[in-house]
């Protein structure tokens, strides 16, 4: 087994309708508005930015995020990331009852040194952070999407 490889899948029922949830995630310059663990996002061109993000945890991950697939009719976005992680993530949203089906799906590896040293001890640990991680988002997403856009 590798121990430094991780897939992550994310389920999030939204109460919003799928338009504006996805205008909001293809929106990757303002996640630090919303999403909490994501401190910064710079961007380098119109497909491409650097991420720093860091949850409970005492580390950041900073990793260049570049959009491989934009498909709104599809309701997909989709990226590759290279740093500290490697791999890809991807949103697929759906029209689920009143609101939106988000899936979040991501495939990495880590690159980070300290992390593959820490990766057998660490893992079930650096599973719960990215969960903590993942729940913030949701809340703060919400958050945004009822109009909070600027308190968040």
């Amino acid at each position: 087994m590798d121990w430094t490889h991780y897939r992550f899948r994310s389920l999030w029922a939204l109460a919003a309708p799928l338009g504006d949830v996805y205008d909001a995630l293809a929106d990757a310059e303002r996640y630090p508005r919303w999403w909490p663990q994501v401190r910064e996002v710079t961007p380098l061109d119109e497909r491409s930015g650097v991420v720093r993000i860091r949850s409970v945890l005492p580390y950041d991950l900073v990793f260049t995020a570049r959009e491989v697939r934009r498909d709104p009719a599809a309701g997909i976005l989709e990226i590759t990331m290279t740093g500290d992680v490697n791999g890809w993530a991807r949103w697929t949203l759906a029209a689920g009852g009143p609101g939106t089906r988000a899936r979040y799906d991501q495939e990495v590896h880590v690159a980070k040194p300290l992390l593959r040293r820490l990766a057998v001890p660490g893992r079930p640990v650096f599973r719960v952070n990215h969960t903590l991680m993942m729940r913030a988002g949701r809340r703060g997403l919400v958050a945004y999407l009822r109009g909070n856009r600027e308190a968040v």
